[in-house]
């Protein structure tokens, strides 16, 4: 069986596991913390970083790897369209949402999410860089109904799980949601993902496990 390890929390975990349910892949989680320096977590995912994932064959780290994994080991049902080119567009929506809007906004996580602080500097470069990555993801997704188009893909399981945070973290720092205020909104697509079985799941567990 797969145990996914991690915590529920984190939206790169979340994007794990809906994946497995939507496939319906058996699977046990696991409670780490991110950043664990015991050996047994290190010897999985070497930074300490969640999720990382254990099954017959072994281990693996990093969330999107991962998620590619289960695609191609159990292709059904699929998650990534057959052709070529269509497949590859949904790739680059997702690299586009993890490494230009959630890596950038997750700048702001210690204050939006943890009672931290984060410095005026830091929030002037994430209000300049998301102003200028949201309105370039707005030309790449197209939400009819899905983010790549008209199928649920594996763009939906990074969508749903990082464009909230994006947009909260936006909020409740800068006092304005960058991505509503630039016509993307998640508010929206997140109720229709949502509605899906899978996603329910992955949202009252997050619930239970204390966060919002």
């Amino acid at each position: 069986m797969i145990s996914l390890h991690g915590f529920t929390f984190s939206n790169y975990y979340n994007k794990v596991k809906l994946v497995l349910l939507e496939k319906g892949l058996p699977f046990e989680e696991v409670a780490v913390k991110p950043g664990s320096r015991e050996e047994a977590v290190l010897a999985a995912s070497p930074l300490g970083k969640v999720p990382y994932i254990r099954d017959d064959r072994g281990t693996l780290c990093e969330s999107q790897v991962i998620c590619e994994y289960l695609e191609s080991r159990y292709p059904q049902p699929a998650l990534m369209p057959a052709d070529p080119y269509a497949a590859a567009k949904v790739r680059e929506l997702i690299t586009f949402i993890e490494l230009h809007l959630e890596l950038v906004a997750r700048r702001l996580y210690p204050q939006a999410y943890f009672g931290g602080e984060v410095s005026a500097e830091v929030q002037a470069k994430v209000r300049h860089q998301l102003e200028r990555s949201i309105p370039a993801f707005r030309r790449l997704a197209r939400f009819a109904p899905y983010v790549a188009g008209e199928g649920f893909t594996l763009a939906d399981c990074s969508a749903w799980t990082c464009l909230p945070a994006v947009g909260t973290a936006t909020q409740n720092v800068l006092g304005t949601d960058l991505l509503l205020a630039a016509g993307v909104d998640w508010k929206a697509y997140a109720a229709l993902i949502g509605e899906r079985p899978a996603a329910a799941r992955v949202a009252a567990d997050r619930r239970a496990g204390g966060r919002p």
